[in-house]
């Protein structure tokens, strides 16, 4: 069965910078579960996994603009926000991560420069800017459910809970 629009897709990967290193990887834990062509991923991998059947393991490199995006200028990046905005920590230094709300959602910016009340944030994530490299399984997939396609995602294991 070939992965196409409006299947649920059941996945594995590893994330490796431009060395080779691992960044990130649900190795260990259960699969990732999406609806695939309702844009719930980068649209590189996304566009990588189409196409490709269960049980197919791949490699596929790609560039900035394909996964997290291209790095903003620092001008254009730099946003001040409270401190009691910041998620993830109770004490915060140059260079931590932290989760912001945004009207589209949480986003993962990261601390430039921090006072007391007010915090400076980089909302380029962390990632921007760089090639990456997935190594990439696919363990499942089906045919998603009309729920499934009329809310946008995937439920259930891997996906989303209501």
């Amino acid at each position: 069965m070939s992965i196409k629009d409006d299947m649920v897709v059941q996945f594995n990967y590893t994330l490796r910078d431009e060395k080779g290193e691992v960044i990130e990887t649900n190795e260990g834990r259960d699969p990732i579960a999406y609806l695939h062509g309702h844009d719930n991923l980068m649209p590189g991998v996304e566009n990588a996994i189409n196409g490709k059947a269960i049980g197919e393991k791949f490699t596929v490199t790609l560039p900035a603009a394909e996964t997290y995006g291209e790095r903003v200028a620092d001008a254009d990046a730099h946003q001040r926000v409270s401190v009691k905005h910041l998620l993830g920590a109770t004490a915060w230094k140059p260079g931590m991560t932290a989760v912001v709300n945004t009207d589209q959602g949480q986003r993962q910016v990261t601390i430039v420069k921090v006072g007391k009340f007010m915090a400076t944030v980089d909302v380029n994530h962390p990632l921007a800017g760089r090639e990456l490299t997935f190594d990439i399984e696919v363990v499942g997939a089906r045919d998603a459910s009309d729920e499934e396609i009329a809310h946008g995602h995937a439920h259930g294991a891997g996906g989303h809970h209501h």
